[in-house]
């Protein structure tokens, strides 16, 4: 049990949906990024999604992609970002961080180092989109053997053929991405969102987490309302961007977290 499915179970036991939030590692600067890590909890957020600064950011939209600029100019690293969550876990044992980012800084770093350290810094799952299920053995199996939890996207385009081979090996949850294309693209519409959560969750135990799309305490509620949770990102992120006082940016927070707790 990570601390992942701690937290799921509490929140079932509780008959709460789950929140999650996303935020960039060193965006604008560490002092900030690490500040308002260390609020989420406090702000309603169950789980704290911590994005890897990356040159490429393949899926991400143009505010993420910003915040990774923003981040990486700023001298962010792999290290900085596995110290960041160090200082993170030195106040807070309990709240599950999952890394989001890409494979290429792992590779980079070593898969075998990169997942003894990840492990020995705090970090319970990761999220790395470019990674395919037909690559497993690179690093989603690895992972899992270390104690961390591997969590796979699923997507609008995501057929009854593809899913089965989506859902192996994840663990965690599953987290749905309501909409096609980058993040920050479009809105998320719960009526749309329901019937591929129900779909999911037929041919699995696991929560389903959806995300993308979701910037308001009215549209976390909609979704949290359909699945198992929502994450927000960009619209967080977005917040961070444009220089919002971090007691600000957590008072958003919150409202976001009392809107998917709502439903």
């Amino acid at each position: 049990m990570t601390r992942i499915d701690d937290t799921f179970a509490q929140l079932k036991s509780q008959g709460k949906k789950a929140f999650v939030s996303y935020i960039m590692a060193g965006d604008p600067d560490v002092a900030t990024a690490l500040a308002v890590m260390k609020g989420l909890p406090g702000a309603g957020v169950d789980i704290i999604e911590l994005g890897l600064p990356f040159t490429d950011p393949m899926a991400d939209g143009t505010t993420i992609q910003l915040a990774g600029q923003r981040a990486l100019e700023g001298g962010m690293t792999l290290e900085a970002t596995l110290q960041m969550v160090r200082d993170f876990r030195s106040g807070d044992q309990s709240t599950p961080i999952v890394l989001m980012g890409y494979y290429n800084p792992i590779y980079s770093r070593g898969v075998a180092r990169f997942l003894t350290e990840a492990v020995e810094a705090g970090i319970d799952g990761l999220i790395v989109v470019d990674l395919p299920p037909e690559e497993d053995a690179e690093l989603c199996i690895p992972a899992q053997a270390a104690g961390l939890n591997f969590i796979r996207l699923a997507t609008p385009t995501t057929d009854a053929k593809r899913l089965p081979k989506v859902l192996t090996n994840t663990s965690g949850f599953v987290y749905y991405v309501s909409v096609t294309g980058i993040t920050g693209a479009a809105a998320a519409q719960a009526g749309d969102v329901g019937p591929e959560v129900a779909r999911i969750k037929r041919s699995t135990d696991l929560p389903v987490i959806v995300g993308f799309g979701i910037n308001t305490p009215e549209a976390a509620q909609a979704i949290a309302s359909v699945a198992d949770g929502c994450v927000v990102g960009s619209a967080i992120v977005k917040e961070i961007g444009a220089g919002k006082p971090v007691d600000e940016v957590l008072a958003f927070v919150a409202r976001l977290a009392a809107g998917a707790h709502s439903a």
